[in-house]
């Protein structure tokens, strides 16, 4: 336990650069207090000592504002940064080196028994206010955005963002935990994809609107919603419309 403590202790110093001196990483970093308080509860609760687990993460949640669960199981080197409000469940894992940013929740989706928190992989960042929630495995060296909201399995090597959560992949792409503002905007992405769709139809409208008034007649016309097109001209383009890829992977969770 000592090992775990110190490499607790000494991941603070290589991921936040406000840490300046021991003394102040070990009285005024509350995510660091947290862990402290839960490797002691964990202990007890794993010896079956009714009670008293549960006493010391109260008073935790109380000194830090940090609820974790005796029974959830942390590994080496985690770093809850800030940590207000953060939540962490009775039966949630999480793997070396993971990076817990303000505001996230390891929960469960309802009342069911036995493991129903998220097993989290090493090296993980979830961003700020980020909630994970069920029995949901996350992979190794995955990112989560802030404010995302992910309810299904994520294979390792992903970055997800969005409510729900939908996967980015990186792949051969190597990028720094901390590097948030590298995170894509797959809402963004698809905005701008029906944008350009629009102005690529009205573009379309305008064309068939001057030859309508340029054609005395137009012979053998068909009614196509609100505009009057030849036939030569109507395609089955709408259909194919939906299946753009960057508007499907969206609207199918890319993955998820």
């Amino acid at each position: 336990m000592l090992s775990t403590l110190l490499t607790d202790f000494r991941i603070i110093f290589e991921r936040d650069p406000a840490a300046r001196n021991w003394l102040e990483v070990l009285f005024c970093y509350p995510g660091l207090q947290a862990l402290l308080f839960h490797r002691l509860a964990h202990w007890l609760n794993h010896l079956g000592i009714p009670f008293l687990p549960r006493f010391i993460s109260h008073l935790a949640r109380f000194l830090t504002g940090i609820e974790i669960h005796p029974g959830a199981v942390i590994g080496k080197g985690v770093f809850i940064d800030h940590g207000m409000g953060v939540v962490i469940g009775e039966t949630a894992i999480i793997g070396d080196y993971a990076l817990i940013y303000q505001g996230v929740t390891l929960g469960g989706t309802g009342k069911e028994s036995g493991k129903r928190h998220p097993t989290v992989g090493e090296n993980v960042v979830i961003g700020t206010g980020a909630k994970v929630l069920g029995n949901i495995l996350i992979g190794n060296n995955v990112r989560i955005g802030a404010g995302s909201v992910v309810l299904r399995d994520v294979p390792s090597d992903c970055t997800v963002v969005g409510i729900p959560g939908r996967i980015v992949y990186r792949s051969g792409v190597r990028v720094a935990p901390l590097e948030h503002s590298n995170l894509p905007d797959s809402e963004a992405e698809v905005i701008r994809v029906l944008v350009d769709r629009i102005e690529s139809l009205e573009e379309k409208i305008q064309t068939l609107e001057d030859a309508r008034q340029q054609t005395p007649q137009l012979k053998q016309a068909v009614l196509v919603g609100s505009l009057t097109l030849e036939p030569d001209m109507v395609t089955d383009a709408p259909c194919c419309n939906i299946r753009d890829k960057k508007i499907q992977e969206f609207l199918d969770g890319a993955g998820i």
